[in-house]
């Protein structure tokens, strides 16, 4: 790291903030090395289905990049953000990333929020050599494909489905210590599959048994039926991996039928719809897996959402808006590492990246361009998140 950044990371106790945007590998008339700026592209979910997420990214983003700018930016170089709404779909995702990188020409696009619509710009990305970085995409197909082969541009920020299942099942017979659970999944969606494939597996490792497994599709409103077999069973435990539009209703409907087992999802449900959709009542007892917590006592956290508050009105920073700015963290310390603007160069550096603080953990690159972080248990209490407990990586 250049003696800049590690200047800025070492002030971060007081004060966290750092880049984003610049054109692709050396193209220099657009943002590259002989450019006053540094371009990146920002493919979000600004509208649509889950539009939540993208918009709590874009906080985080936009937060780190006016700190960075104010700070003098990247080697005197300001950071230009070109920002895009991929709607909630994938196609748009797809062309969006198109013109980000063949028109726009940026050097890295940070983007998506959910994980298909990372998978739909992953092609490209590799295509034109152009650094992929999702805050929130978990899935592992992101960067890995199906048969093994590393998409060798694409990179996260957020851990993965596997370990958040793992997270969720030792939680449940752990510390819940409950012997019996059901599992109720998106069956259209590979988020929701990918974790409670891992759920499951080590649920039942740990001496618990899966009794009932239920599924749904995305933009279904009524579960009152299926939660009926489910009650059935008489679980212990309800393991519910999705999105909050689905789950908010979920949850709801499953107390009205008188289901008062424990719930818990993962880091889909984090969004300040969930209550508005679910209600406060309903949400107690339930926990989830996330990125991390804002009442957790950690100094570098606490710094990040007092500055958060004093920037959006004293509003509590999410996992997203966290994730939203880690991830311009992240790719700020590869292009400084880097000494460059050119893709692949700062390719090379995030996976190099070793023990980077950042708000959401400590964070080493894998091989497989995922980070090696921990997790956080956050439980529901009255509509609140309420930090639970932090979980290592083992």
């Amino acid at each position: 790291m250049k003696k800049k950044l590690a200047k800025i990371f070492m002030a971060s106790t007081m004060m966290v903030g750092i880049l984003a945007g610049c054109s692709g590998g050396d193209k220099e008339t657009s943002g590259g090395t002989n450019s006053d700026t540094i371009k990146f592209g920002v493919n979000l979910e600004l509208s649509g289905g889950v539009a939540s997420y993208g918009e709590s990214l874009e906080q985080g983003i936009d937060l780190a990049v006016e700190e960075i700018n104010k700070d003098g930016g990247i080697d005197g170089k300001e950071i230009k953000l070109v920002k895009a709404d991929n709607k909630s779909e994938a196609a748009e995702a797809t062309s969006t990333a198109i013109k980000l990188t063949s028109q726009d020409k940026v050097t890295a696009i940070i983007g998506a929020a959910t994980s298909g619509n990372t998978v739909a710009q992953v092609q490209i990305a590799n295509d034109n050599k152009t650094v992929l970085l999702s805050p929130s995409g978990t899935a592992p197909n992101v960067t890995v494909n199906e048969d093994g082969k590393l998409n060798e541009f694409a990179f996260r920020t957020s851990f993965i489905d596997p370990f958040q299942g793992t997270v969720a099942a030792n939680f449940a017979a752990k510390e819940l210590k409950v012997k019996t659970a059901a599992i109720f999944a998106d069956s259209a969606s590979d988020y929701a599959k990918g974790l409670a494939d891992s759920f499951k597996e080590t649920f039942e490792a740990a001496g618990g048994k899966v009794i009932a497994e239920e599924a749904y599709v995305g933009k279904d409103t009524d579960f009152r039926s299926t939660l009926t077999r489910i009650k059935g069973k008489n679980p212990e435990f309800i393991f519910i991996p999705g999105y909050y539009e689905e789950v908010g209703l979920i949850v709801k409907q499953a107390r009205e039928a008188g289901i008062d087992v424990p719930l818990m999802g993962a880091d889909g449900w984090d969004s300040p719809k969930l209550v508005e959709l679910a209600g406060a009542k309903a949400l107690n007892n339930t926990f989830i897996t996330n990125h991390y917590s804002s009442e957790d006592p950690d100094e570098k956290i606490q710094n990040f959402v007092k500055k958060f508050k004093d920037k959006y009105k004293g509003a509590s920073p999410n996992a997203f808006n966290a994730l939203g700015y880690d991830t311009v963290y992240l790719l700020a310390d590869a292009i400084e590492r880097a000494g460059s603007t050119d893709s692949v160069k700062i390719k090379d550096a995030l996976a190099a990246t070793k023990d980077l603080s950042l708000v959401t953990g400590i964070v080493t690159i894998d091989k497989k361009h995922n980070p090696i972080k921990s997790a956080t248990v956050l439980e529901y209490k009255d509509g609140k998140q309420v930090f639970n407990t932090k979980v290592d990586p083992k």
